[in-house]
């Protein structure tokens, strides 16, 4: 079994974590094109090129599966990837978790980068599935590089910014970045009043990482033989997992994974 990821960067780590946790056997691949970054400040043409070229790469290892584990991907090149991939190779997108988010009630706080924070596409999924519940979009200015570069103080500062723009009292964070993921803790106690309980965060790494199990007819089986290898692809040259991966605690649970050609 092998399952391959595309981001930008590093933050394909928390689905690429999900799938070794749920099925430590399973192959990675890991396709991402930092020298691009970031991707959403450009146009979506762009961005679909960029995608498309991760996505080949990976899909030149013939992967099982793709999970485009990046939100802005997912917005701007899902239905180009999935026109040109499957169904040969199943592609599973990544979408922030609002309706799951909204099911408890409001009110839900959305962190996201500022071009997806107010789109369409963002508007859209509060409509469809934010039930009666309060959402709140939060701009999360350079928080998404900060993570990527792991500058401690600079994601104290874009959390702490992003905290600052949230509503007390919120019930729960939408995390709508892949990046955010790495930092959840980080964000958690941001948000947390000394006489409240802290928010519940919503990420979308387990739910791709099911979904991708689900398309290729298994099962998640956490007790298998931690076999499985990693192959890291950085603009399409076979590489190391980078260094700043070990910064966070899912690019360490990658890191002990063999490391095939």
């Amino acid at each position: 079994m092998k399952i391959a990821l595309m981001d930008s960067g590093i933050g394909l780590l928390a689905a690429a974590a999900a799938v070794r946790r749920a099925r430590p056997d399973a192959d990675l691949v890991l396709s991402s094109d930092p020298e691009s970054m970031p991707w959403g400040p450009r146009t979506a043409d762009d961005i679909t090129a960029h995608a498309l070229a991760c996505a080949k790469a990976a899909g030149a290892h013939e992967p099982d599966a793709l999970i485009v584990a990046c939100n802005t991907a997912s917005v701007h090149a899902l239905a180009a990837l999935r026109e040109e991939l499957e169904p040969d190779l199943p592609v599973i997108g990544t979408v922030p978790a609002v309706k799951p988010a909204a099911q408890g009630g409001g009110p839900v706080a959305v962190w996201a980068t500022p071009a997806t924070t107010g789109s369409p596409y963002q508007r859209r999924l509060i409509a469809d599935f934010g039930r009666e519940a309060q959402f709140t979009e939060v701009p999360c200015h350079g928080l998404a590089d900060a993570v990527e570069t792991a500058q401690e103080h600079a994601i104290d500062v874009a959390v702490g910014a992003a905290a600052d723009l949230t509503p007390s009292g919120v019930r729960a964070v939408v995390l709508g970045c892949t990046h955010y993921e790495l930092v959840g803790e980080r964000i958690r106690a941001a948000l947390t009043d000394a006489d409240g309980a802290p928010p519940v965060l919503f990420g979308s790494a387990d739910a791709v990482a099911a979904q991708a199990l689900r398309r290729i007819g298994t099962a998640p089986d956490p007790g298998a033989a931690p076999t499985g290898g990693l192959t890291v692809l950085l603009g399409g040259s076979a590489a190391r997992l980078p260094e700043v991966a070990n910064t966070y605690a899912e690019g360490r649970l990658l890191a002990g994974a063999p490391v095939t050609p």
